[in-house]
C-alpha cells in the first residue's frame, strides 16, 4: 500500500545511526516498505542538538521532509526533538514529535492508519532479510544511552537523560541476530559506552570489560568492535580483555580527547589531564602492540591562547594517532562555554582547524605506513574493499567477490600517498594477524 511508504534520515552521531537502524529494521518488521524520501508517506527524522549548527540542520531536514511532493507525515525523535519539540511542532501541524525512540513504530502506524502487530524485532524478521535492509557488513548494537558528564561545551546530557544500560541478556540476543544474519562484526554503542553497568545473571552489575568478555563467551560473533569510550573509562582490566582476544576484538580504540592541553581541558570540565591521557595511550601500546588509537579534538575553545593550541598540536602529534576526527568549537547555547569570555575569532579557529586536520592526514598516513608487510583481519565489504580491525581501508588485489560480508586476514603490501593501503587476502586463517607490532 501507499500509506506504508517510508523513509528514516538520520542526523548525527555514530549513536544515533545505530537508533535509526533500528527503527528502520522495526518499521520493516511491522510492514513498512523502506524508500527514498521523496516517495515517503511519512518520513522520521532522528534529530541532533550537539552543537547550534545540528539545530539549524534539524530544522532545515525537518522543512524539507515537509516540502516533499507527496506532503508527508514527518515524526522527529532524538536529541533536538527532547530538548526544543515546540520549535519543531511549530514547523507544521504534520510534524510529530516522539520523544522516546521504541516508539516510533507505534506513532508510524497510527498516523498512517496501520495495524502493528507487536510482534518483536527478533522474532518478525528473517536476519538475512534485515541485512539486506540495512545494508552493512557490520551492525551497531547501542548498550547504552545518557550521560552524568558535565562538560561544558556538552548539551547531550539535558537531551539523553542520565546513564543507564541495557541489560546483559538483551544485549546478547542483538548480538546473537546479527550472528544469525551472517554479519562479521559487531559494534558496541553506547552515549558513554565505558559507563556501561548493565544487569547479568543473579541480578548482577555487569561492566563493559565483563560485557565483551560475556559476548565472546556466548556467541560466535567474528568481530567486535568498540566504537567510542572516555578515557577514563579505560580500564587496565579493559585492556587485559583486548589484548587476550586479539582473533575477535578489534584492535582500535577511539577516544575523545578534545585537547591535548590540560589548561584548556580543565575549561572543558573534562577529567582528566594531557599527561593523564597520555599515560591510557601508552598502556595500551603496551599491551595491544597493533592498535590504531583515533580521538576527537576541539580547537578555538574560549580562552584557548596561541601557546595552548600549539600545545594541544604537539600533543597529537606526540601520540601518533591513526585517526583524527577535528572540529572547530561552536557555541551551543544552553551551555557554559557558551557565556565564557574570551570567545576565539572565527578566521582564527578556521586557522587551527586547517593546521589541526594537517596534522590528522600526516599521522594517519604514517600509521597507513608502519602497516605494510604485515598481517590483519579485515571485514570486506565491497568487491575491492576492505575494513581492517585497526579501521584503516584497504583495496584488495584482484577483487573478493566471494569473500563479501565475511572477515578475513589481509596480507598488507603497500600504501597510497592518500593513504589507502592495498594488499592481498592471506593463505591462511592462521596468519598471525594478532601478532602483529605497529604504531
Amino acid at each position: 500500500m501507499a500509506d506504508s511508504l517510508v523513509s528514516v534520515v538520520n542526523l548525527g552521531c555514530r549513536v544515533n545511526r545505530v537508533e535509526s537502524d533500528r527503527i528502520s529494521a522495526e518499521l520493516v518488521s511491522a510492514g513498512f516498505t523502506l524508500v527514498d524520501p521523496d516517495e515517503a508517506s511519512l518520513v522520521v527524522i532522528n534529530t541532533c542538538a550537539v552543537t547550534g549548527e545540528a539545530e539549524a540542520k534539524t530544522r532545515k531536514a525537518v522543512r524539507h521532509a515537509l516540502g516533499r511532493a507527496r506532503r508527508p507525515w514527518v515524526i522527529a525523535c532524538g536529541c533536538a526533538a527532547n530538548l526544543h519539540p515546540d520549535m519543531l511542532e511549530t514547523l507544521s501541524d504534520r510534524v510529530v514529535v516522539e520523544p522516546s525512540k521504541v516508539d516510533v513504530v507505534a506513532r508510524a502506524c497510527s498516523l498512517l492508519g496501520l495495524v502493528n502487530d507487536g510482534d518483536s524485532l527478533d522474532d518478525a524478521v528473517d536476519p538475512h532479510d534485515l541485512a539486506r535492509v540495512l545494508g552493512r557488513s557490520r551492525w551497531g548494537v547501542k548498550v547504552q544511552d545518557g550521560c552524568n558528564n558535565r562538560c561544558t561545551y556538552c548539551i547531550v546530557w539535558k537531551a539523553r537523560g542520565p546513564e543507564r544500560s541495557v541489560p546483559v541478556p538483551a544485549v546478547l540476543d542483538q548480538v546473537r541476530l546479527a550472528e544469525r544474519a551472517g554479519v562479521p562484526e559487531v559494534v558496541l554503542t553506547g552515549v558513554n559506552l565505558g559507563a556501561y553497568d548493565g544487569i547479568g545473571a543473579g541480578d548482577a552489575h555487569v561492566e563493559i570489560d565483563e560485557l565483551v568478555e560475556t559476548i565472546l563467551h556466548k556467541t560466535a560473533i567474528p568481530q567486535l568492535r568498540l566504537s567510542s569510550l572516555e578515557p577514563m573509562d579505560v580500564t587496565d582490566r579493559l585492556l587485559d580483555v583486548m589484548a587476550a582476544h586479539p582473533d575477535r576484538i578489534a584492535p582500535f580504540l577511539h577516544l575523545p580527547l578534545q585537547s591535548g592541553c590540560s589548561a584548556t581541558l580543565a575549561r572543558m570540565g573534562r577529567p582528566y589531564t594531557a599527561e593523564e591521557f597520555h599515560d591510557l595511550c601508552l598502556r595500551a601500546r603496551r599491551r595491544i602492540p597493533a592498535i590504531a588509537l583515533s580521538c576527537d579534538v576541539i580547537v578555538g575553545f574560549p580562552g584557548e591562547t596561541d601557546a595552548e593550541f600549539s600545545e594541544s598540536l604537539a600533543f597529537c602529534r606526540k601520540v601518533g594517532f591513526a585517526r583524527m576526527h577535528v572540529f572547530r568549537y561552536s557555541p551551543r547555547p544552553g551551555t557554559a562555554a557558551a557565556a565564557m569570555d574570551d570567545q576565539v575569532p572565527p578566521e582564527l579557529k578556521e586557522a587551527r582547524g586547517r593546521a589541526m586536520r594537517a596534522l590528522a592526514r600526516e599521522l594517519a598516513l604514517a600509521d597507513a605506513r608502519s602497516r605494510v608487510g604485515t598481517v590483519e583481519f579485515g571485514v570486506v565489504e565491497g568487491a575491492s574493499q576492505v575494513t581492517l580491525g585497526s579501521y584503516h581501508r584497504l583495496r584488495l588485489r584482484g577483487g573478493a567477490d566471494a569473500l563479501l560480508a565475511t572477515r578475513v586476514p589481509v596480507a598488507i603490501e603497500g600504501v597510497e600517498d592518500s593513504g589507502e593501503l592495498w594488499g592481498t587476502v592471506a593463505a591462511s586463517e592462521g596468519a598471525e594477524a594478532s601478532e602483529v607490532a605497529c604504531g
